[in-house]
This record gives C-alpha cells, structure tokens and sequence, in this order.
C-alpha cells in the first residue's frame, strides 16, 4: 500500500552547530569538555567539520532527495564578546544560507541550540534576569542581517529539557545511592569537576548556569520569556519569517491507576508553558519514545523492550500521540523537527523512520497540519556528554578524514522524500 503525502510537504534532517561544526572554542560546552573531570565522555574537536564542509553536506541532503534543513545558528560564534558582533560568522551562515538556496533547500533554522556564550555564563547565564533580553538582542541582529533568507526560525530548542534533565538526575542519584561505591567514585569526580568549573568561570559551581543544567523555576521561566522577547524582535526586523519554539515532547501513557501522575508529567513538561507559545506561527515538535506512568510514578521500558542506544524503548508510534496532543492544545501548524533513533543496525533505523511516517501520515489525513519532518539527525555527530558514540545519523562520517558514507536508511529516507510516499 502506498501513503501519499502532501506535495508541499518538508521532507529534512537537522543538526545542531556544537555537534558538528567544530572547534566552537567561545561556547561554555567547549569551556567545559576541556576542565579535569570533565562530565564529557569527549572533547568535541573538530566534530565532523560541518563549519568548513557544510556546502558538501547540503549538496549530499539535496542528492538523497530531502528539501528541507534544520540547523542553528551558534550564539558563541556570532557574539563571542557581549556587544561584539562577529561579521565573518554572520557572512559564514549567510552563505550556509545562500547554499541551501542553491540546491533548493528549505532552511530552518534554530537560534540556540544548548550552547551559549561563555561571557553569558559568566554573566549569571539562564537564571539571570537579563539574559532574555541579551538573547532578544543577538536574534534581532541575526534576522536583521539574515531573515530575508530565513522562512521558518525556531528561537530556542528543547526548551523544556530541564524538567527532563532534573527527573534523570534524580533517577540516577536513587540508582547510584544503592551503589555506594559507583556513588563515592561519582562525588569524587564531580568535587573536582565543581573545583575546575569555579575556575574556568569565575562563580562558584552552583552558579555556573549552563542552558542544559537543572533549572530553578524562576529560570525556567526565563528562557521562555527569553523566547518572547526574542519573538518580538524577530518580528520587528523580518515580519515574513514564521517563528516557533522546540519543545522535546515523551508519549505520556498511563497504566492503570497511574492516570493524575501521567496528567501531572503532560502538564509539568508541556501544558504550563501554552501561554509562552500563543503567538508563535508554528510548533516545533521533538520526540523520540514514550514514557509509562503507574501509581508509584514513572515506570522504566518494559522488561524485554528493545531499546536505542540512548537507553530508549524503540517506540516510533509514539510521535502520532504527540503530534494529536500537540495539535489539541495549540491548534497551530507543527513542524517535527526531531525524530530519530541512535543505533547501529541501519535496518531498525529505516523500520523506525517507517513506523513513525505511518503515524504522520495518519495525523495528514485526519487534516492536522503538519509541515514537515526532519528526522534527526543527517549525520552522525557529538551526542554533547555521551561524545562519539551514539550514531544517530543518516550519514556516518570516517572522522580520521572527514569522509560522509551515507547509511542504507538515507537512500531509504530520500526515496519517500524524492516520490512523496510511503510504501507499507
């Protein structure tokens, strides 16, 4: 049976700049891959040296058949002093800009995506209150510069990820406290690591406010006020680009007698931030498995689930029920900007991109709008802590030459792309 889909639908993937540009040396992420007892499995280094090889990259991503990318702009890169405007960076993504162009690429681009300048670290980060308007500023210089170029602009990614963050610490922590002597060996390192962090950025460690730390409420509501600063600063330079936000979004499911917990996980990592977004053109949607409440809370995958190499129950189907409860609760347009697998086994990566495809397409026919999917990601890059070794990607890369070797699943995925349907 063949799934047709729209004829002006988005077929992309997306990347992210710090995992795979390259010697992002102003960023806090670099700062931090560097100190004694780092967190980082890694340094980033040359990652897959996007920076230097990106008109190679879109011109590969227009070859598979796919006419979108999804990719950000580096904060660290365009202001790597506060008030200092780099112009060789702004002409850099100008001409990212200019090749997608060419090749007949839609851009849509991320204006942070996790990594930040380390002046605004040192500045108090994002629990101060004056970062949404530094970001407000380096935005409206960007899409002062940029925008015209720019169709579609998603402000800020995952920016709910600190609610998710904190729950897995959390677990962690219980889990690591039944191990006393992996949990000794934890606080050693991190007693170091908090020493180097002081350091390298001149606050004590608990002040070292990172966009992918635990967040206080008062800076969680930051970076969404950040976001509508910076949507109104959008609009103010490029009234024709279609502005969003990127939320990572779970299948939320409840066993019996776990409904009020699942109701209350909806409404803590999605539901209170609807105010944020009312404005917004579009919703950047992001998932990639479900999670199970029951009574006592939280339940892990299934004993016998197969699971991705992020430790993720293989679960495709459940970005339908994101995409339907999105929709029910903003009635806006989405674009699924992330969805993907980390993996080996190429073959369970095209079954994914297939399951998941089957559910947007029902999403499609029932008449909700949505644009477009970006599977994550083009290529296999730096998967920020975990390093090198979670492959997400549709392209693998020979890091010791920087040469891309599309997967299987890329000419899979650039064959839906390239005649619009699916084959189930």
């Amino acid at each position: 049976m063949k799934l047709q889909f729209p004829e002006n639908f988005y077929w992309g993937a997306s990347t992210a700049a710090h995992q795979v540009e390259g010697n992002n040396t102003n960023s806090d992420f670099w700062l931090m891959e560097h100190l004694e007892g780092s967190t980082f499995n890694e340094k980033s280094g040359d990652a897959v040296d996007h920076y230097r090889l990106y008109r190679d990259d879109i011109a590969l991503l227009a070859k598979l058949g796919l006419n979108a990318y999804r990719f950000s702009i580096e904060w660290a890169r365009i202001e790597p002093e506060e008030g200092v405007f780099n112009e060789a960076a702004i002409m850099h993504y100008r001409d990212v800009l200019a090749a997608c162009s060419e090749h007949g690429i839609m851009p849509i681009v991320t204006l942070h995506h996790f990594t930040s300048p380390q002046w605004l670290i040192r500045a108090g980060g994002w629990e101060s209150p004056d970062t949404p308007a530094r970001f407000a500023r380096y935005c409206e210089r960007v899409m002062g510069e940029l925008g015209e170029h720019i169709p579609y602009v998603c402000t800020i990614n995952e920016a709910n990820i600190s609610i998710g963050i904190a729950k897995i610490m959390k677990r962690y922590q219980s889990s690591a406290n039944a191990q006393v002597g992996i949990n000794t060996q934890f606080m050693a390192k991190m007693e170091t690591y908090n020493a180097e962090l002081t350091k390298a950025f001149g606050l004590p460690a608990q002040e070292v406010h990172s966009f992918l730390m635990a967040r206080t409420e008062a800076g969680l509501a930051n970076i969404f006020r950040a976001h509508v600063e910076a949507r109104a600063a959008i609009r103010r330079v490029s009234p024709h680009t279609q502005i969003g936000i990127t939320m990572s979004l779970y299948d939320i499911q409840a066993q019996p007698g776990g409904e009020e917990n699942a109701a209350n996980a909806l409404h803590e990592e999605f539901l209170q931030f609807l105010p944020y977004f009312e404005e917004d053109d579009f919703f950047g949607l992001q998932n990639y498995t479900r999670a199970i409440y029951g009574p006592e809370g939280y339940l892990a995958p299934p004993e016998g689930a197969e699971k991705t190499q992020m430790g993720n129950e293989f679960y495709p189907e459940g970005l339908e029920a994101v995409v339907r409860y999105v929709f029910k609760a903003t009635n806006k347009p989405i674009i699924i900007t992330e969805n993907g697998i980390a993996t080996d086994n190429d073959e369970r990566r095209k079954a994914y991109i297939n399951r998941a495809l089957e559910g947007v397409y029902a999403c499609v026919t029932d008449e909700i709008p949505v644009k477009g999917y970006m599977h994550w990601s083009l290529i296999d890059n730096f998967e920020w802590q975990l390093g090198f070794s979670k492959r997400f990607g549709l392209i693998a890369v020979d890091r010791s030459t920087q040469e891309r070797l599309p997967k299987p699943s890329a000419i899979h995925y650039g064959n839906i792309a390239r005649t619009n349907e699916l084959i189930v």
